[in-house]
């Protein structure tokens, strides 16, 4: 049977919580908000909707790793052949305990993994930064999916980058602001002002996306 309306869970790792002490840790992202991502994952299953997670899946030598650039710091931002490229501490290496998905995975269709290209970042869970696709809208064409909530870590890039780029592919695309994470107020505000915007209907709770992807 045909679903028109799925789910996105972005990148609820143990490296982006402080719950786990993880290596890019973004704020409040605890116990308590892990446990309401998983609650809210299994009541938007149990409602029948198409339910896929992402992975941040980095090899050790990533291009986004300031490890990677000698004599450069975590934050500092360069040029890599006229992308503009954000470096972040070592994060998420691919088999670590630190890149573990919190979430119980019998919850999801499939695990979309990202950035797993070592010269391309991936913010957006669509394409990485050489358009290379993952898989994700692959997956949602498959299941004729044409409404999409999203939620999780973080508000001003991975979601932002994903909402933006289902919304550009032509989805219908809810933000469940209190069910995500940002790195930082004043981006994460900047992020929901861009994705409204474009066009993403940005929520707080979890009832209004619903009630919306139904319409």
């Amino acid at each position: 049977m045909e679903r028109r309306y799925g789910a996105i869970v972005t990148d609820v790792q143990g490296c982006f919580t402080t719950w786990k002490n993880g290596s890019l840790a973004v704020p409040e992202s605890d116990e308590t908000y892990v446990k309401a991502v998983e609650a809210a994952t299994r009541l938007l299953k149990t409602e029948g909707f198409f339910m896929l997670a992402t992975q941040d899946w980095h090899p050790p030598d990533h291009v986004s790793f300031a490890t990677s650039h000698p004599g450069k710091k975590p934050l500092d931002t360069i040029d890599i052949k006229g992308r503009s490229q954000v470096l972040w501490p070592p994060h998420c290496v691919q088999g670590t305990d630190d890149a573990r998905l919190l979430l119980d995975e019998s919850l999801f269709a499939a695990v979309i993994r990202k950035a797993q290209n070592p010269l391309f970042d991936s913010y957006s869970a669509v394409r990485d930064d050489s358009d290379a696709e993952t898989g994700l809208e692959a997956a949602l064409r498959e299941q004729g999916i044409l409404s999409v909530i999203i939620f999780g870590i973080a508000t001003d890039y991975c979601v932002k980058a994903t909402a933006l780029d289902l919304v550009r592919s032509g989805y219908r695309v809810i933000m469940v602001e209190n069910l995500c994470r940002g790195v930082a107020p004043e981006t994460s505000a900047q992020a929901l002002k861009q994705m409204q915007e474009a066009g993403v209907k940005v929520v707080k709770e979890l009832n209004d996306a619903v009630t919306e992807a139904l319409l």
